[in-house]
């Protein structure tokens, strides 16, 4: 291990000094570290005399955390430049087969190059926060809870890695300059999401939302570098010219791994779907712990955001409640259609997530029904309802059909979102992607898809008699 870490040290380390040769990567680090907190801290008092003529100092207040953040990211962009140009940049130029034919590892090489896209990014976003934090308490005598800095500081770390691991790939697996700064838009629009996000807990004060954004960045980044490991191979970097867009043989092998030995859809049916549903077992028991996470998420926030016990009194679930259930219009066809493509526009908006998220993001709105539920029937039992009671009236009738459905479906995505991170034996990257979505196709099409037609069903039609002779009783 130590002489492992002796070699990642050596190629670090030319990388670095590389780079601080270079006035193009110099000049930036130092404009985006001396100017741009300065712009900040200029915005910030603009903002803070504005919103107390007005009386609404809290904007103020809210606003500067904001601005520390966004001072910590903006370097990162360089590094994101610098990852890029790592292998196919050397490539181009013609400078990277000496350290290919040196005696070091694969592992040791990718190690390296990460390492030293990294080092100038973060050592101007760390000097960017100390400049910005001198001048705000210079000019307004703001001063960050401590806890909160070790936030800013643990997030521009992670979203350090998370670019330049994602970045490192596209490089390792890209054959020119031109096509690793268009394959660049896949980490550039999902982090301009996050900081979107991110600002929202800043404006709303919600910092302790920010450990599970970074958990949640902490796994991204383990996969994206477990990732370019996994499929980094010094020969095929040297050997690979010019990448193709061959439709005709993405629909063919996207094709054959759907249809399988299969002759008939009855066969279809008897083999390939068990067959699609046994490769789900590992990813099923991931999903049933995610789950779990999310039950105990919704009790918990249900002491927190706890909801007016009046609400669910007994008599008005006896008197209002009851009428609008067994008179509701929403107990029709439609109705079923309505909550079925429901059902399939969450499933679809998790696998579009979980694709850019190695399964991550997808998990979550995977997560998110079963939360709720939890937080609702936490409720209803702190009311004085029996929580049993209210889950046979209102969930499981449908709740039988619905819980398998998106365990599949979660275990589906995240096979999907995780297939990169595996060494793809004896195919391609495509090819293993391509695979594992068809897989998906199978287990949606076959399984998830009509049971969430059942569940619709059972939730407009019987749903809704079970849960008033309950609650009538």
């Amino acid at each position: 291990m130590r002489e492992n870490l002796r070699m990642v040290s050596i190629v670090a380390w030319r990388e670095v000094r590389d780079q601080f040769r270079d006035w193009r990567i110099i000049i930036p680090i130092i404009a985006l570290t001396v100017f741009f907190p300065g712009l900040m801290n200029f915005t910030a008092r603009q903002a803070v005399n504005f919103v107390e003529d007005y009386g609404a100092p809290v904007i103020g207040e809210r606003l500067i955390p904001f601005l520390l953040m966004v001072v910590g990211f903006f370097p990162i962009t360089v590094s994101l430049v610098i990852a890029l140009e790592s292998f196919v940049g050397e490539k181009e130029r013609r400078s990277i087969e000496p350290l290919l034919s040196s005696p070091l590892t694969d592992v040791q090489i990718y190690l390296g190059k990460l390492l030293a896209a990294m080092v100038p990014s973060l050592f101007a976003s760390y000097l960017g926060i100390t400049v910005y934090l001198i001048s705000v308490n210079l000019q307004i005598g703001w001063k960050p809870d401590p806890v909160f800095l070790i936030q800013i500081l643990l997030l521009t770390t992670i979203q350090a890695v998370v670019m330049v691991s994602g970045a490192v790939v596209v490089s390792s697996q890209t054959t020119s300059v031109r096509a690793a700064n268009l394959l660049s838009s896949f980490i550039i629009i999902p982090v301009a999401l996050l900081i979107q996000g991110e600002s929202i807990v800043m404006f709303w004060a919600i910092y302790s939302a920010l450990w599970w954004i970074m958990l949640a960045l902490l796994l991204i980044a383990g996969l994206l570098i477990r990732t370019g490991l996994a499929h980094f191979n010094r020969e095929e970097l040297l050997g690979r010219e010019l990448d193709t867009l061959n439709f005709k043989w993405f629909w063919q092998v996207f094709k054959n791994a759907f249809v399988g030995q299969a002759h008939s859809p009855l066969e279809w049916y008897r083999h390939e779907i068990p067959l699609a549903l046994r490769k789900l077992a590992l990813p099923v028991v991931f999903t049933l712990l995610i789950l779990a996470i999310g039950v105990w998420m919704g009790i918990n926030q249900a002491q927190v955001f706890e909801l007016p016990k009046e609400v669910f009194k007994p008599e008005k679930l006896n008197q209002g409640f009851l009428e609008g259930l067994s008179q509701i219009r929403f107990i029709s066809a439609a109705g079923v259609r309505a909550i079925w493509l429901q059902n399939l526009r969450a499933v679809a908006l998790a696998t579009i997530l979980g694709i850019f998220s190695f399964g991550v993001f997808g998990m979550l709105v995977v997560m998110l029904p079963v939360a709720f539920i939890s937080y609702i029937t936490a409720n209803v039992a702190a009311s004085g309802i029996s929580p049993v009671i209210f889950l046979l009236g209102l969930v499981a009738p449908h709740g039988l059909l619905e819980l398998p459905a998106i365990i599949l479906s979660g275990a589906a995505i995240l096979q999907v979102g995780s297939t990169l991170a595996a060494p793809a034996h004896g195919k391609t990257i495509g090819e293993a992607w391509l695979c594992a979505l068809a897989n998906w196709a199978k287990v949606m099409l076959g399984v998830v898809a009509p049971l969430f037609l059942l569940a619709a069903v059972v939730e407009v039609f019987i749903t809704p008699q079970v849960a008033v002779w309950l609650f009538s009783r």
